[in-house]
């Protein structure tokens, strides 16, 4: 009997590690997505991070019912309805490849919304809501299964790591399936990796319907609960930490963000990669990810002896130095792309064979590019690959990647460590009220849809570097947090 249990824990820790991942894939699908609604409405930025807006504004509505659920019903229930809202807010993606592309709905400024970008955005939220329930579920669900202590958080930790690998990944997928924006870009290209999440949260389902999960905090009937003579709220430091998580989850996401959008942005205004652009811009940001994995190792690993308050002031200060960095540096100062990421020859020759070019014209034209004239070809070539005659023969240049996108990536190894920091700062001393500020806390990830979206509005109006303005203001109160806000001013009030 204790053998199959300790085989039934298994296989839910399993289980509940690839949920920890999918937070993060579904999560990351927003902003990269955008991409292909910014193209679909004339380079609108705005609208691009409309569906990143919706998936964060789904925590400012779920935070607290999502706690709720987990005392009424218990994590098992709440991660089985989770998991089918996640199938049905990737399913509801998807179809906005199918439907509504010559239907308008409204005007927004210069632009006529189409009922395919609403369908979109109904799935971001509805997606949202789903990726809300599973983060207030796995952490205390592997807690748990680990029988708490050292092991409990053992598991939450390795969940942590996969959780920032599928972050990692998420934009080098889609970039790599998109590759070159163009008008002909859609939802449909990106299908695999919908049909693919949709898939692992249906086995999830699956396998955690019949494990069992221990429920210790489950409300039973006819407990009464209990009534506190103050809040989180009486907490100076508290609110101030909760600013600090609004503030921090719009930097986190809004750095790679709009780093993915600039360098996907071939024209004068963006980096001016003429092709694969996005799928450069996917590869760059993944790294971001990447940096805030290794950036959490490293706190996991000193956090025993420096303490959270240093930790976040010393990465505040980091990060405001590389943003500084890259809004000052020269857009024409860069480096050549790898091969590995882009392979000027081979692209060019898809592109051109894409377009109709014949084959022995496309030889020619890669060994002389001047001895070839492609003026026939100019729709084709614009279509396929957003490409104006002459600058097919720039094509077969490696493109330079800005240096400033590198010194924005180098900003995930200090996001990496500001939630857990802002976190342990903001609930230290309140006791009994911590319960309640988490609920609080989670609604606060809004911010990772605001902030951005914000942001976007800013990169439309002056440009995409002056944009990171905001990040700089925003990284700004995190340092005074660490520096002055984050001081219990209130301990006068029993928290016991």
């Amino acid at each position: 009997m204790e053998q199959q249990k300790k085989n039934s824990n298994l296989v839910a820790i399993i289980t509940m590690f690839f949920i920890f991942a999918m937070i993060s894939f579904v999560t990351n699908l927003a902003a990269p997505f955008g991409t292909i609604w910014k193209g679909q409405y004339a380079g609108s930025n705005t609208l691009g991070m409309m569906g990143n807006m919706m998936n964060f504004l789904a925590y400012l509505f779920m935070g607290i019912p999502a706690g709720n659920m987990l005392v009424k019903i218990g994590y098992k229930k709440t991660a089985l309805i989770a998991m089918a809202v996640g199938v049905l807010g990737l399913l509801t993606q998807y179809l906005s490849s199918l439907f509504g592309a010559e239907t308008g709905v409204f005007s927004f400024g210069d632009y006529t919304i189409m009922l395919n970008f609403i369908i979109y955005l109904l799935g971001a939220f509805i997606c949202g809501i789903c990726v809300c329930m599973l983060n207030t579920v796995v952490n205390p669900m592997l807690n748990l299964l680990g029988g708490g202590g050292n092991k409990g958080n053992q598991l939450i930790q390795t969940g942590g790591a996969l959780n920032s690998l599928s972050g990692t990944l998420t934009p080098f997928f889609v970039g790599a399936l998109i590759g070159t924006v163009t008008s002909k870009t859609s939802m449909s290209n990106v299908a695999p990796l919908l049909f693919i999440a949709m898939g692992v949260f249906a086995a999830a389902f699956i396998v955690i319907s019949f494990v069992a999960i221990p429920e210790p905090h489950l409300q039973k009937g006819g407990t009464k609960k209990e009534k506190f003579s103050h809040s989180p709220w009486s907490f100076r430091h508290t609110v101030m930490g909760v600013i600090g998580i609004f503030i921090y989850v719009g930097i986190e996401i809004g750095i790679p963000g709009t780093l993915n959008f600039y360098l996907s942005d071939a024209t004068d205004k963006g980096a001016g990669i003429l092709i694969n652009g996005a799928a450069i811009g996917g590869a760059i940001a993944a790294i971001y990810w990447l940096l805030m994995l290794v950036g959490r190792t490293i706190s996991s690993a000193i956090s025993g002896k420096v303490s959270s308050r240093v930790q976040l002031i010393v990465v505040s200060v980091t990060a405001i130095v590389f943003v500084l960095i890259a809004i000052f540096t020269p857009k024409n100062v860069g480096v050549e792309v790898p091969s590995f990421i882009y392979n000027p020859v081979s692209k060019t020759t898809g592109i051109l064979t894409n377009a109709g070019v014949p084959a022995d014209k496309i030889d020619a034209f890669i060994a002389n590019p001047a001895s070839v004239d492609l003026s026939a070809y100019a729709e084709g070539l614009m279509a396929e690959g957003n490409l104006k005659v002459e600058d097919v023969p720039n094509s077969l240049n490696a493109p330079k990647v800005p240096i400033s996108a590198f010194f924005l990536i180098l900003c995930g190894l200090c996001t990496s460590v500001m939630w857990g920091g802002i976190f342990n700062l903001a609930v230290e001393g309140l006791g009994k009220y911590t319960a309640q500020a988490s609920g609080i806390f989670m609604m606060m990830v809004v911010g990772g849809g605001v902030l951005p979206l914000i942001q976007q509005g800013l990169a439309d109006a002056f440009g995409y570097m002056a944009s990171y303005w905001l990040i700089i203001a925003a990284l700004a109160y995190l340092l005074y947090y660490g520096l002055v806000g984050c001081k219990n001013v209130n301990k006068n009030i029993p928290v016991e």
